[in-house]
């Protein structure tokens, strides 16, 4: 996610370096034959250039709402994944009680619990950035629950059965009645919401023809463009073609980035941040002592 900071110029130009030149080598292009074959080139009214750089205007003012949209989502869904996570493990501490928790036990119901849950907030975020969604788990969980991963497609999935096998056990061990049961399979339900509406968002992509319909349109008025220009302000239509260029490749390429929130980028939806925050609630929750630190941002955007 990109910070509330002066984001490097370097960061905003590479996004956008070759269109740039493209355009510039277009521009440069016109100039040469205008130079040497004056009277060779078309006329091109200007109201033909400002039809098409309004009506690329609605397509883009579109397509960044869209893709505002999902990212907004996204960052919706990992706002209900902390509240869940914390209810989680509330209700556990509440409904069960004590002579079934064992609270000072390291292999606790609550602490075997809220482990498994930072492990799942852990391994969603890596695995909608594609990543190993198993990197990093061996602190949280024990052998057995690790040799049962990589046994399911699904790692998230296979962390969330495990929560459930445990919570079957402590309704059949009578530690839950019927009523906190439900409550328990709500809040797990609601997780499971959660993962599946992110893995949806992740899977479902603008179409490509849509978006390469946009980037060529693109051209097509800065060319045209170009050409309206060329006759009208000579030599001074390269710098402000250029710097037209560079706005409406910049709202392209943030509506790109936004489409995907989990694509491991600067403009991500800071999964590991949020991971890391809920770890910090349910260590103290636990009322252990050696709990990490949020997790700091790197200059300009946070992960």
């Amino acid at each position: 996610m990109l910070l509330d900071t002066k984001l490097p110029f370097t960061y905003i130009v590479n996004r956008i370096m070759p269109d740039v030149v493209r355009v510039l080598l277009i521009s440069i292009f016109f100039q040469v034959v205008k130079f040497y074959f004056a009277g060779y080139l078309p006329q091109i009214p200007l109201q033909l250039p400002t039809i098409l750089g309004g009506c690329i205007s609605l397509l883009l003012a579109f397509k960044i709402s869209q893709s505002y949209d999902r990212w907004w989502e996204a960052r919706k869904v990992w706002g209900g994944i902390v509240n869940d996570s914390r209810t989680l493990l509330l209700q556990v501490s509440t409904f069960v009680p004590d002579a079934h928790l064992r609270r000072d036990t390291p292999d606790s119901v609550l602490h075997r619990l809220a482990y498994r849950q930072m492990a799942w907030c852990y391994s969603l975020g890596q695995s909608l950035r594609g990543l190993d969604p198993l990197a990093g788990l061996a602190s949280y969980l024990t052998p057995a629950e690790l040799a049962e991963l990589p046994n399911h497609a699904n790692k998230p999935l296979a962390l969330l059965a495990l929560h459930t096998a445990q919570l079957k056990t402590l309704y059949q061990q009578q530690a839950l009645n019927d009523f906190q049961q439900v409550q328990l399979d709500s809040t797990l339900l609601r997780l499971c919401d959660s993962m599946g509406r992110a893995e949806r968002i992740k899977s479902t992509i603008f179409p490509t023809s849509y978006r390469l319909l946009v980037y060529l349109f693109i051209y097509v008025f800065l060319t045209t463009l170009s050409l309206g220009l060329v006759e009208t302000i000579g030599i001074w239509e390269a710098p402000l073609l250029l710097t037209i260029a560079t706005s409406f490749f910049l709202l392209e390429r943030t509506a790109r980035y936004l489409q995907d929130p989990f694509n491991n980028k600067p403009t991500d939806t800071p999964v590991t941040a949020i991971a890391r925050t809920i770890e910090i609630n349910l260590r103290q929750l636990l009322h252990e002592t050696e709990v990490p630190a949020p997790l700091k941002p790197e200059s300009y955007y946070l992960m």
